[in-house]
């Protein structure tokens, strides 16, 4: 994969550029033009001759230069925009595409601040550079011009145009510092916002709102102090830039007026010459521009972090006919931190109700998201009816299996929608509807199937049995991880049921907390410190005490 770079957003503007560049050149030369124009209009005003052709050849400078800089605001307005939709785009599938362990170095509120605010930010990078190389012509043809009048105004210009460049490298180097930390400042602020929009029942009810506001704004300070840096720097540079100017055109209106004096240069020549110093010492009006660029990279360099995350890489192979037998061959999960799972050998055989036991932090979770293929083990294989996870194709893999979750994450603009996709149809709706018994409840909405998700309301349970549904078209093996913790206990032995006697005769992984369940499984699978401590059926492993205590 090709990485994220300043030069990849810049290129991107694709036709748009050159039409910027283009603009902005034609703009430059309008600039270098007019005080030459404008001169030999002087020049025959003194002479009394006809001045109104240089004058005509003025004011046609000037409206060029209008409608270059119409175009170039249509062109540039146009250039971020398409630039930043592509970046979200490209963002937004590398995320979905990494999977959850592709984005779990991220928080939830840092990485949309990069794939929302610093994608527009980046995508100033094209317009900028053009125009920053745009914006360097008249100072270069001022330099140029005052030589072609006389060397000696050359020379009085270049001295102070050092001086103002001096300027600008400073100011480029400690934007493009201070521009970072702010995004980044930007960034922990906004996770800080997400993680306490997600438990604001929580924070509410145990009366922590002034608490929870101080720590979310406890880096306005931080972000302040980046803001009032940048101004600084901007404004140290602007005052630096001030003073030069004036000095530049002080110096080339003397040697000007001693080079008038002795007849060099016309007074033409000499209103010219003051026009192109003027110019000269504008570069400080780069600042603007360089700011954009300094943004820029910082935001590039934030969406390349995002841009980096590894892609969920499928295989091309079906799945051979098979009753949905699901084997762990020395698979190990480790982390920088810990090891989740070491070295679990396990063999599940096909159409079986298996149970996955143990106590909190033993990896029944690690277990889970291995079997669905949500994450891929450190060492070792899972093989799913004999054929490797990783060497299924996408659509294979997820026709196959299907999860559901403690806490199911609802997508889509309606019921029917969380449960399943149109393409799938409402008759498959309502039928897995109907076998999780989510249909009971979904039938009383204002709406049914068609009412819209935020006007729903509805409790965990409830919540529960529609990622119940959402999973259950998978044909092979359902992997449910705690996806019936917050029923009640009546719906809980209805799900059960409807899952230990599934016509379709696919592989059940439940991970579990409750005894009722393991009891109606086939096949207990009990987990302790990342490691296989047992596999039986519940009633042969009651009778070890330490098996019991799992349960409470």
């Amino acid at each position: 994969m090709t990485a994220l770079t300043f030069g990849t957003v810049a290129r991107h503007g694709r036709g748009w550029l050159p039409l910027i560049g283009l603009t902005a050149m034609v703009s430059s030369a309008v600039t270098l033009a007019l005080p030459s124009v404008l001169g030999h209009s002087v020049d025959a005003i003194v002479a009394g001759a006809d001045y109104g052709r240089w004058f005509t050849i003025a004011a046609a400078l000037i409206v060029t230069g209008i409608i270059c800089s119409l175009i170039d605001t249509f062109a540039g307005t146009a250039c971020v925009a398409g630039t930043t939709a592509w970046l979200r785009h490209r963002l937004v599938g590398q995320v979905v595409r990494g999977g959850p362990e592709g984005s779990r170095e991220f928080d939830t509120g840092d990485l949309v601040s990069r794939v929302s605010g610093n994608t527009s930010d980046a995508a100033q990078a094209g317009p900028a550079a053009v125009t920053t190389v745009a914006a360097m012509a008249p100072p270069i043809g001022s330099l140029v011009l005052l030589a072609v009048i006389d060397p000696w105004l050359a020379v009085a210009f270049f001295g102070g145009v050092i001086l103002v460049v001096g300027v600008l490298f400073v100011f480029a180097r400690r934007t493009a510092e201070i521009s970072l930390a702010y995004q980044e400042t930007q960034g922990r602020i906004s996770a800080l916002l997400t993680e306490s929009l997600t438990g604001l029942r929580t924070i509410a009810s145990a009366g922590t709102t002034a608490r929870e506001e101080r720590r979310i704004l406890g880096f306005l300070p931080e972000l302040h102090k980046h803001g009032l840096e940048t101004w600084k720097v901007l404004a140290r540079s602007g005052a630096q830039a001030a003073i030069v100017g004036p000095l530049v055109l002080v110096a080339v209106l003397a040697v000007g007026g001693l080079q008038l004096v002795d007849g060099r240069i016309t007074a033409g020549e000499l209103f010219a010459a003051s026009q192109y110093a003027v110019l000269g010492a504008g570069l400080g009006g780069l600042t603007g521009v360089i700011g954009e660029i300094a943004r820029a990279r910082a935001g590039v360099q934030r969406a390349a972090e995002v841009f980096a995350i590894d892609s969920v890489v499928h295989g091309t192979l079906p799945l051979p006919p098979g009753p949905g037998r699901l084997t762990f061959d020395g698979v190990t999960v480790a982390t920088a931190d810990a090891v989740l799972l070491e070295n679990v050998h396990l063999e599940l055989p096909g159409g079986a109700t298996v149970a996955v036991v143990g106590p909190s932090g033993a990896g029944k979770s690690v277990l889970a998201s291995l079997a669905a293929r949500l994450r891929d083990p450190s060492v070792g294989q899972v093989l799913l009816d004999g054929v490797p996870l990783p060497a299924i194709s996408r659509q294979a893999l997820r026709t196959a299996v299907g999860c559901a979750f403690e806490r199911p994450t609802l997508v889509g603009t309606t019921v029917g929608d969380a449960i399943s996709h149109d393409a799938v149809g409402p008759v498959r709706t309502l039928a897995a509807a109907r076998a999780t018994h989510a249909h009971d409840f979904v039938s009383r909405l204002p709406d049914g199937y068609f009412t819209p998700l935020p006007k729903a309301p509805m409790s965990g349970g409830e919540r529960q049995r529609l990622g119940l549904a959402r999973a259950w078209p998978a044909q092979r093996l359902l992997v449910l991880d705690d996806a019936t913790s917050s029923l009640d206990t009546a719906t809980e032995m209805q799900i059960s049921k409807t899952l230990t006697e599934d016509r379709h005769r696919r592989t059940r992984l439940i991970v579990t907390h409750r005894t009722a369940t393991a009891a109606r499984a086939d096949l207990v699978v009990w987990l302790d410190v990342g490691r296989v401590r047992a596999v039986g059926p519940h009633q042969e492993l009651w009778q070890d005490a330490s098996y019991r205590e799992v349960f409470g």
